[in-house]
């Protein structure tokens, strides 16, 4: 289902809005009782996915970064505690803090700003690969005419909630988006629901009830688990209705992996979770995901699927190749998952 049906539903579902925001207690009121997962999932770009400047470490790291497009100089300044972006051209200037880094900083970083009671994407943002700014996807294809409008997107009221809510906890809560309570990162409670209830149902060892007050989406079937995921990096659903199409749709892994003969053939059995552990941070070796794909690809066996006649480990190297989007400096895995005919363009 596309994710805005799902969260219609009863019950907890990420980027869901309704809950009173003290029943968020925060990544730390888990940690007495999971530390290990607290500590690894912490690390994670998902509960690194929202930041204050001064926490960023592209900002941090950089006094000052710079980029030009005539006629405006685009500058960012590091000062004290605050990152201060700056849009000038000739004579005239414009100059605010920034709020909010967005993205663990992987492939890069956008950043959000509050300018005159509005909340604007900025119209740069830092690349790791060119360890430097450049335009914000999908902006440099207007060209500005005043300073104000070059300080970048203005973000219409119903875009905030949905980017919030996809790198942050509790955002909105009480069916009210309010940032000044939220918990920075995808920490514990934006997959398993506010844990107030539980918390205090366990502290009296009432196994059975806290059990049941917290979510896990562990348990749910295999193509609303993808779903589950999806309410962030887009369901199959999601991806069709918003006719995302063409080389643009390579970010969204559920709408990819579920076009895969491994997902069809496999009773939907390869969700995001058979290679993806969300209490840890992905593993970049190719070889470390071996194992699953020999799980049905092997000689012999009730489950047997073909094996590959080229090699034997490092599968996802060939099967699942990566793409750089335009605008993005950096490649992204495809997770459709096949047999990649040489010279073939990106399957849409």
């Amino acid at each position: 289902m596309a994710t805005d049906d799902w969260v219609q539903l009863s019950g907890w579902w990420p980027t869901k809005g309704t809950y009173p925001r003290d029943q968020f207690l925060g990544p730390e009121a888990c940690k007495a009782c999971h530390a290990s997962k607290f500590n690894s999932q912490s690390q994670t770009p998902m509960a690194q996915a929202l930041a204050r400047p001064q926490d960023s470490p592209p900002l941090r790291s950089q006094e000052q970064l710079t980029f030009r497009s005539d006629p405006f100089l685009y500058q960012i300044s590091r000062q004290a505690q605050a990152s201060v972006y700056s849009v000038s051209e000739g004579t005239q200037s414009l100059s605010a803090p920034l709020d909010w880094a967005f993205g663990f900083g992987e492939s890069g970083q956008t950043f959000v700003l509050n300018h005159e009671g509005k909340f604007y994407e900025s119209r740069v943002s830092f690349f790791r690969a060119l360890d430097g700014l450049d335009f914000t996807p999908g902006q440099a294809e207007s060209r500005p005419s005043t300073v104000d409008a070059a300080v970048g997107r203005v973000m219409p009221p119903s875009e905030g909630p949905k980017c919030f809510g996809c790198h942050s906890t509790a955002a909105t809560a009480n069916g009210h988006f309010d940032t000044s309570r939220m918990i920075l990162g995808v920490t514990c409670e934006a997959c398993h629901g506010p844990g107030e209830k539980h918390v205090a149902a366990m502290k009296t060892k009432q196994t059975k009830p806290g059990m049941a007050a917290i979510f896990d989406p562990g348990k749910l079937n295999p193509t609303n688990q993808v779903d589950f995921c999806g309410a962030c990096h887009r369901t199959y659903a999601d991806v069709i209705l918003a006719q995302i199409d063409g080389i643009r749709n390579v970010r969204f892994q559920p709408y990819r992996l579920e076009k895969s003969q491994c997902w069809i053939k496999s009773d939907n059995g390869v969700t995001c979770l058979a290679c993806h552990n969300p209490h840890q941070a992905r593993m970049k070796d190719d070889s470390a995901y071996d194992d699953v794909c020999t799980g049905c690809h092997r000689a012999g066996g009730a489950r047997s699927a073909k094996t590959c006649p080229v090699a034997k480990t490092q599968c996802v190297s060939c099967h699942m190749p990566k793409y750089q989007m335009p605008g993005m400096h950096y490649e992204f895995t495809d997770h459709f998952i096949r047999i990649v005919k040489k010279g073939e363009t990106y399957p849409d």
